[in-house]
């Protein structure tokens, strides 16, 4: 018999597990915690199935959530090493700094992170200064850089690990480690290490140099080439990938974005002003015969007069043989014996058809989940053509060095203006960590997510992604073209959606001018009223091949001239000629 999990045991010692217990009630403070803001979280489920290894340290883990993990635990020794070598700087000990931090500043530490964490205050304290020893000596290639200057020398311990040009697997996998929402340290920490540590020559501040790196750790990871920068205050940012956000998200002025608008997944999609052109197709799905006689009626009214006299003698023509008694008696028929006669027997079904597509397209099942409501749209069904769609239809690309608020569209020109974007190994999980972060953090639109929304909306193939790094605004590091197009295709779950109105304006009016195009409009045309209609039309044209066939038939028996002067004149028939 299986037991519960919820009462099974892993290895806790019960009286550690009591005592932990003990000075969490009785040694915390709840209204101190209570004024910390959480600012290191978990990745969200949802974000987290799509892709792992984009959230989970594969290297090194900074900080307790994976410090544990025995894939990246062996860091621990060159841990150790930055840690002895960063003491030889400081202007007390390193355990002096430790007690300082456990003193200080052990209940903001706590309060930081969303999770419980279970272990005392000295292995918390003695983990995290370990680890802010290693993440500023690998933080120190990036203010060289920063500052114009070269890293002479890297410690022999750290040589196949830290690597100046940035070129390494071992640094590369570093780099992505660091900017991950679950491997983050606060960095009023990391700013009351460095003001410990012996002033250099140019005597900058803690806050500068540590800016300084940030800065160049910036340059070395953002895929966009702004040419104005946000001026972010370190003091502001709480740890080195909330900086990175707001160095790379605008703020709410420059999107004209003030407040926040949610919206939930339902049936009208996610741009439902943008429908323009929907609309022109839904008014024909109910009603395309009437249409499609009336487009066909305008037509001929537009021909010669010759050729619109031929039609009225031939409409003159056979409302006479509908007169015809043979054929009265026929359409008095019962439907069942209609349908069961030899030649009528095999339009029976094209006929049934026929009358469901008139009753609109009510018999079509939409999509169903597992519980058989009707399926939510997810992300990839934004609104908006792709590249090559757009291509086909007059639009022009144009790059723009900048950033995500330099995205414009250009109604009179047709012109996409989109932020020249480099991508390489480490862009996917720069981006996929910062739309995380942000879902957890952002009181306002969802910036990032609705930016990454917006590219994989236009980047469906790799014809897409060729199109766009022929044009300068993709500049692809990667292996090949359809990778770009992976890149940004998997980046299609995101834990909810918001509007953010200067881009979904810009696909609205992307949407407009794209649906006015005429070859769209005669693609539609064609679609709705030709190919959608194929079945009415097979069954007009075997309609009329036995019309002309019983027309045949009956003036071999008959003399159809001699008939048609028998007839009384149809009254009206002297106006239509």
């Amino acid at each position: 018999m299986v037991s519960s999990s919820s009462f099974s045991k892993a290895n806790i010692d019960e009286d550690k597990w009591v005592e932990g217990m003990r000075k969490s009630i009785v040694e915390h403070d709840d209204e101190q915690m209570g004024k910390i803001p959480v600012c290191i979280f978990t990745v969200p489920k949802v974000l987290l199935d799509t892709n792992p290894s984009c959230y989970i340290p594969q290297q090194v883990a900074l900080g307790p959530y994976h410090h544990w993990r025995p894939e990246v635990y062996d860091m621990q020794r060159f841990k150790l090493a930055a840690a002895r070598r960063t003491q030889r700087y400081m202007n007390v000990s390193f355990e002096r700094i430790v007690e300082i931090m456990k003193k200080h500043d052990e209940v903001r530490i706590r309060g930081c992170y969303h999770k419980f964490l279970d272990m005392s205050g000295d292995a918390l304290m003695w983990m995290m200064a370990v680890d802010m020893a290693f993440l500023l000596e690998f933080l120190l290639v990036y203010s060289m850089k920063q500052e114009g200057r070269s890293l002479a020398r890297v410690a022999s311990e750290m040589s196949h690990l830290v690597d100046a040009a940035g070129k390494k697997l071992s640094h590369v996998a570093i780099l992505r480690d660091l900017v991950m929402v679950e491997n983050q340290i606060p960095l009023f920490l990391i700013k009351t290490m460095m003001e410990h540590q012996h002033r250099e020559t140019h005597n900058k501040s803690p806050g500068e140099k540590l800016k300084s790196m940030l800065m160049g750790l910036y340059h070395e990871l953002s895929p966009f080439h702004e040419q104005e920068l946000a001026d972010v205050r370190i003091d502001d940012c709480d740890h080195i990938l909330d900086f990175l956000y707001h160095m790379t998200v605008p703020n709410n002025k420059e999107l004209h974005t003030y407040d926040a608008i949610e919206i939930e997944y339902d049936h009208q999609g996610i741009m439902e002003e943008a429908h323009d052109g929907a609309q022109e197709e839904s008014f024909a799905k109910h009603t395309n015969l009437p249409k499609m006689v009336w487009i066909f009626m305008k037509i001929l009214s537009k021909l010669k007069a010759g050729m619109v006299w031929i039609f009225e003698k031939m409409v003159w023509i056979f409302k006479k043989i509908i007169l015809l008694r043979p054929v009265a008696l026929v359409t008095k028929f019962p439907w069942k014996i209609i349908s069961s006669l030899p030649i009528l027997k095999n339009m029976k079904e094209p006929i049934e058809q026929m009358l469901e597509h008139f009753r609109g397209e009510e018999g079509e099942e939409k999509p169903k989940d597992e519980s058989g409501e009707p399926k939510s749209p997810t992300m990839e069904e934004i609104t908006i053509p792709s590249v090559t769609e757009m291509a086909e239809a007059g639009f022009l690309f144009s790059p723009v060095n900048g950033g995500i608020s330099d995205i414009s569209f250009d109604v009179k020109t047709c012109t996409l203006y989109l932020p020249v974007v480099e991508l390489d190994v480490n862009t996917e999980v720069y981006l996929r960590n910062l739309v995380a972060y942000e879902a957890c953090v952002a009181a306002g639109p969802l910036v990032m997510a609705r930016y990454t929304e917006l590219m994989n909306g236009i980047i469906d193939t790799e014809e897409d992604a060729k199109y766009l790094r022929e044009r300068g605004i993709v500049v692809n590091h990667l292996k090949s073209d359809k990778e770009v197009a992976d890149l940004w295709n998997g980046m299609s779950k995101s834990v909810k959606l918001t509007k953010v109105v200067k881009m979904d304006k810009v696909v609205t009016d992307v949407n407009k001018m794209y649906g006015q195009a005429w070859r769209v409009k005669s693609a539609k045309y064609l679609k709705t009223y030709v190919f959608a209609s194929w079945k009415i039309l097979t069954l007009l044209a075997a309609l009329f091949m036995l019309f002309l066939t019983t027309v045949q038939a009956f003036c071999s028996v008959y003399s159809c001239a001699r008939v048609f002067h028998q007839l009384p004149e149809i009254t009206g028939s002297e106006g239509a000629e």
